[in-house]
């Protein structure tokens, strides 16, 4: 399963990112070959519109079946994410990634 995060950093000690859009990266761990690939998201975090649907557009492409982040997407990106088979899960936004991951298989994120 990959599982997708919104973060701050590009390690399991960073930061989650509350935001989605605006996330400066996006790392994507494949749970069944424990492999971590780093997806740098900085190119929209100045964008004055529009950064929510880049990023989904990102994330779609990096076929993840899992995103977990803080507050999860806006509108636009909400409505592009909608028509994929991503399952949401919102809640991370104080917690490292490492947390993060262990929260989700703690079930105890909120899916959205």
């Amino acid at each position: 399963m990959k599982i997708a995060f919104t973060t701050k950093g590009k390690e399991w000690d960073s930061m989650m990112d509350a935001r989605f859009g605006r996330t400066e990266y996006i790392l994507v761990y494949d749970d069944e070959n424990d492999n971590m690939e780093v997806v740098d998201n900085t190119d929209v975090v100045n964008e004055a519109h529009g950064a929510g649907p880049k990023t989904a557009e990102r994330l779609f492409n990096l076929k993840p079946d899992i995103l977990i982040t803080g507050n999860g997407p806006g509108g636009t990106a909400a409505s592009v994410l909608e028509k994929t088979e991503i399952k949401i899960y919102t809640g991370a936004g104080d917690m490292t990634v490492k947390d993060a991951y262990e929260a989700f298989k703690e079930n105890k994120l909120n899916q959205i």
